[in-house]
């Protein structure tokens, strides 16, 4: 999982068409302020990450499952 600091985005929607799953969502959209606040939080520590590379080989296994946010880990992965 990645997340971005809602305050700094700037809304030119680059980063949407690169996400595969199309879990990028406006942060005006009703119903996800707990992935807003859990952007704003995770976004302070966890590492930049500012070269592309492949996904997790386990990120097609994640695609379409509900409910996901209990399987969330807070451990940081290795940035860049």
């Amino acid at each position: 999982m990645l997340v971005i600091h809602p305050d700094e985005c700037i809304d030119c929607g680059v980063c949407e068409p690169e996400c595969p799953i199309d879990a990028i969502k406006p942060d005006t959209e009703p119903g996800l302020e707990k992935w807003l606040s859990l952007n704003t939080e995770f976004s302070k520590t966890w590492p930049n990450i500012t070269v592309k590379r492949d996904g997790p080989p386990d990120g097609k296994d994640w695609e379409g499952v509900k409910d996901k946010l209990q399987y969330f880990s807070s451990e940081p992965g290795t940035g860049d």
